[in-house]
């Protein structure tokens, strides 16, 4: 395959220690890749670099002559005052198009990312209408090689399934970052890690997500063999120059040479392993035994006039991993401060044991002082922690959640995503509970950090309720799930695929009545009085395009159908069936602008 970027020697540096030092790699025509790497690697500081938004200190990116190269940041910008068109429009603005073909490949772009209303403002948009309007920025540019970082930040469960969708039928090859493991393993036939713990600062297997971690566990348990041996070489070296000078001037000066490389050698290695750990994430229990924690009966809240829940039933005991699923707006983080007693219900009754001890962790981390300094917000009673039986120092405190010594006056604000997540965590940890209570905890967190995560709500003995869009930690960890709908309907499920399965269904279902209903008024290209600026067969093919187009978009229609059906049928089944998807929506696109032409021609533009 064709290399589209390059990137040689790339180094990047905010301190003494750089992010990454001489990294390469080449993203080819068509290639699907997943980026992962610890919070602070550099993921999205890499990312900017390949799409020259950022300059490196050194080393070189190219790219192949002609190809064109998107990029989609976590954070989603648009320029004040635009409508969603006229953004795509002006995303196109130096592209060699004619003004119908600009028209009508904004109208199409527009339609496969989900937009109805392509006049509504984008100010105006919830985060996961932003995301898919930054996607569609990217898509109607119609790129070679799309980078994403963190495509599914602001995402519900059923966006990301749609946004795995269209990356699998995309006609262009990707570099995606995410920590979403789920997502990794529908979208990335192979995985690059940047992380300071490989040698060359990152580290490529071919494969989806499992095979990755295998091939990395095995290169880093060679790489502590290899630790391990220096350290034995390095020890009988220090051992016999530590004898006296005499002894130490018959060593050749070549061995003594060789003795200092390879206790730099083991500098680097003891630096690059201590960077492998995750944080120490172990919520504390209170042990009570209480057969019933919490009791909540026929619970409704309405916000407006739209009804988020009604007449739901919740019981949690010792045990009780509940998750709470639900589109973007449905009701999920108000369902939790009902249930932690922090906002009353319109309707029903909440009932907790005597003495219940619950911890919140909160959306946005929102009880976190933004101006304290990390040491105060990890210790604030002096410089102890105690946690379990154990009196900690709040550096061994910090130390356990990876954070350095020197970040200890830092201000949280400083500080980044996944790193404050950390802080609130281990402030939680700190207060023994009877009920866990996590609004999107997952965010931010890297894969290690969600994998300890994940052990640590799996053993704790008390009741947990989640709201993640981990689809990952969700299933590993809830033994039963709530889907609320956000018209005021809510249903137990058991397991995030039975509901996601039932969403897309209802949707299938309301998309299906949609369409039939606008059928019979739809006013696609209209057969008009022939003009002599149509040959014949021209005005055959006019008069014809109607009932073309309608056929083509039926097309689109069923294969969406059987995309759904296949998600559950195989990576194959599904790979196939997108393949079909994107030809019909090409097909469609291809009459569209057929009919963009016949009119130009008929009307003599």
């Amino acid at each position: 395959m064709t290399v589209l970027l390059s990137a040689q020697g790339l180094t990047k540096s905010y301190g003494h220690r750089p992010l990454f030092a001489g990294l390469n790699f080449d993203l080819r025509a068509g290639e699907r890749v997943g980026l992962i790497g610890p919070n602070g690697a550099g993921k999205s500081t890499l990312l900017r670099l390949l799409a020259a938004h950022e300059d490196a200190d050194a080393g070189s990116r190219s790219v192949r002559r002609g190809a064109r190269i998107g990029y989609l940041a976590q954070d989603d910008t648009f320029a004040p005052g635009l409508t969603v068109r006229e953004i795509l429009l002006a995303a196109l603005a130096d592209d060699p198009l004619e003004d119908h073909e600009r028209e009508t490949r904004t109208a199409i772009t527009l339609t496969q990312v989900g937009f109805a209303d392509d006049e509504q403002p984008a100010a105006a948009l919830s985060g996961g209408w932003r995301k898919r309007l930054a996607l569609a920025r990217e898509l109607v540019r119609k790129p070679d090689l799309l980078l994403l970082d963190e495509p599914t930040n602001h995402l519900d469960l059923p966006g990301v399934v749609w946004l795995e969708r269209l990356l699998r039928a995309a006609p262009f090859g990707y570099l995606v970052a995410t920590h979403d493991r789920a997502f990794l393993r529908a979208v990335a036939d192979e995985i690059v890690e940047i992380s300071r713990v490989y040698p060359g600062g990152s580290f490529r297997a071919a494969g989806g997500y499992d095979d990755f971690a295998d091939k990395r566990e095995e290169f880093l348990e060679a790489q502590a063999r290899q630790q391990a041996a220096v350290a034995n070489v390095v020890r009988r070296e220090t051992e016999w120059l530590g004898h006296k000078a005499r002894a130490r001037t018959r060593k050749a000066s070549s061995r003594i040479e060789d003795a200092a490389k390879r206790r730099d050698q083991l500098d680097e290695l003891k630096y690059r392993t201590a960077q492998a750990g995750a944080a120490g994430i172990d919520f504390a229990s209170t042990g009570r035994q209480t057969r019933k924690l919490l009791t909540a009966t026929g619970l409704a809240k309405t916000l407006g006039s739209r009804s988020l829940f009604s007449n739901l039933d919740v019981t949690l005991t010792p045990g009780t991993k509940l998750g709470l699923l639900g589109p973007n707006g449905s009701g999920k983080s108000t369902l939790l401060r009902v249930l932690a007693g922090q906002l009353d219900s319109d309707t029903g009754t909440v009932a907790r044991a005597d003495g219940l001890r619950a911890v919140m962790f909160e959306q946005g981390r929102a009880a976190l002082d933004q101006t304290q300094p990390l040491r105060k917000a990890l210790c604030p009673n002096g410089d102890t922690v105690v946690f379990g039986d154990r009196s900690l120092h709040v550096a061994a405190w910090a130390q356990r959640f990876l954070f350095r010594p020197e970040q200890l006056n830092l201000e949280i604000s400083a500080l980044s995503g996944g790193e404050q997540a950390r802080v609130r965590i281990a402030q939680l940890m700190l207060q023994p509970a009877d009920l866990l209570l996590l609004d999107e905890p997952t965010n931010d967190l890297d894969i290690p950090a969600l994998e300890v995560l994940e052990d640590s709500l799996s053993d704790f003995p008390g009741a947990v309720v989640l709201v993640s869009h981990d689809r990952e930690l969700m299933d590993r960890v809830c033994t039963e799930v709530i889907g609320l709908d956000g018209r005021g309907g809510a249903a137990s499920y058991g397991s995030v695929g039975q509901w996601l399965t039932a969403c897309e269904r209802v949707t299938a279902e309301a998309e299906t009545a949609a369409r039939a209903a606008a059928t019979p008024a739809k006013k696609a290209p209209t057969a008009a009085p022939k003009t002599k600026k149509l040959s014949y067969k021209e005005q055959q093919e006019w008069d014809r395009m109607e009932d073309a187009i309608l056929t083509a978009e039926a097309e689109v229609a069923s294969c969406q159908a059987d995309v759904e059906k296949a998600a559950t049928a195989g990576q194959s089944v599904l790979v196939e069936a997108c393949r079909a998807l994107d030809h019909a929506q090409r097909a469609v696109e291809g009459l569209y602008a057929r009919w963009q032409e016949l009119e130009a021609k008929r009307s003599g533009s």
